[in-house]
Parts: C-alpha cells; structure tokens; sequence
C-alpha cells in the first residue's frame, strides 16, 4: 500500500506586526480536526514537534474560561518543557481562542492564539494565528526555527486521519 502524500505543507505569514499565522489543509473533515485539535487523547499523539519528544501531560478543558496544560519530555534525557494557558472562546467546530505562557519562556511574555478551521468539503484548512506582545518576540520566534517541529506534528496530523 503506497502512503497517500499530505494534503499540503504549512505556510507560514505576519499578517501583522505581533502576529505569525501558518496554515495546513487536511484530508479529513471539519468536526474529525477539531476533535483532534481539543481532546488530550489525540493532541499527545500528535503535538511533539520534532523526534524524540512524548508529552506526559496534556489536559484540556475545552470551555470558556476553561484551562489547558502541555508537558512535553525528550526521551533521551528526560528534560521538560511545560506551558499552558486559559480557553478564552471555544466555537466548534470552527474555531478557539487560547492564551499561552510557558513555564520557562523561551520567548518574552505571553501570546494570544487561535486555530480557526475552514470546512472545504474534503479538506479542512487549519489556520493558527499568535499574537505576541511586540515584533522583536515575533520575529524571535521566526528565527527559532519553529516550522519544522510544527511541519512535524502535521504530518502526526495527517496520520491519525488515516486511520
């Protein structure tokens, strides 16, 4: 069996000066992705970034006002890394608004985030937007090399819709 290519790569823009917003399409249908962006069961299945990475600790409370926690460890030493943040809108399957903060920040302050979801019939378009408190943060996190752990997770994604 030949394994199907993904249904796009990411696409990284700065629809502003605070703001970074990358998008994928989906083979899978609007309500399958948010399911698999919002239950813990899933998001620790895909949401790792690069190899060697698992996530001990994922837990959602999909509501408004709403809690979530992230804790990723690399297998190899152990090391951790957790964030976390507040729900601030939660619209299935269409959209969520999230705060985000991590414990030991890797970048100055907090973000403001949201995975809106577009249905395309056999496709769904994922686009995440952050909102950071200046543009030097922004552009930080543009250098960090970020879309490689995120093009990563994708294709983690993308596997779970085979399924």
């Amino acid at each position: 069996m030949t394994a199907k290519p993904p249904a796009s790569t990411i696409s990284i823009t700065t629809p502003s000066d605070h703001e970074l917003s990358w998008s994928r399409r989906f083979r899978a249908p609007i309500a399958r992705v948010f399911e698999a962006l919002t239950r813990p069961e899933l998001v620790r299945r895909w949401l790792l970034g690069p190899e060697g990475w698992s996530m001990p600790v994922c837990e959602i409370d999909l509501r408004p006002g709403g809690r979530y926690r992230y804790v990723w460890r690399r297998d190899r030493d152990g090391q951790e890394m957790g964030m976390g943040g507040v729900f601030e809108e939660v619209s299935a399957p269409t959209h969520v608004t999230f705060t985000e903060v991590f414990d030991e920040a890797w970048y100055a302050g907090h973000a403001l985030g949201r995975y809106q979801l577009v249905d395309e019939g056999a496709t769904t378009l994922l686009v995440q937007t952050m909102k950071y408190e200046s543009r030097e943060v922004r552009d930080g996190v543009l250098r960090s090399g970020f879309e490689a752990g995120i093009e990563k997770s994708h294709e983690r994604l993308e596997a779970i819709f085979s399924e």
